[in-house]
């Protein structure tokens, strides 16, 4: 059986806010479980979350932003 991860304690552990989390949930980038209307991740979902992220998958162009007009 698989071990499972709260996802609040591993968002905690990543340094990522609920909100981005929930975006990667909306995304598909992560997969959890819900359990009694709590929400898990399992290790495997995890790791393959670090293996994605680390070859560099969800790597897009950064944008510089837009500077302020000098008067």
């Amino acid at each position: 059986m698989p071990r499972l991860i709260a996802f609040n304690k591993w968002l905690d552990q990543m340094g990522v806010t609920p909100t981005t989390g929930w975006r990667w949930r909306k995304k598909g980038i992560l997969r959890t479980t819900n359990i009694y209307g709590r929400l898990y991740l399992t290790e495997d979902s995890a790791a393959e979350f670090h293996r994605r992220a680390t070859a560099g998958e969800f790597a897009i162009e950064s944008k510089p932003g837009k500077r302020p007009a000098s008067s």
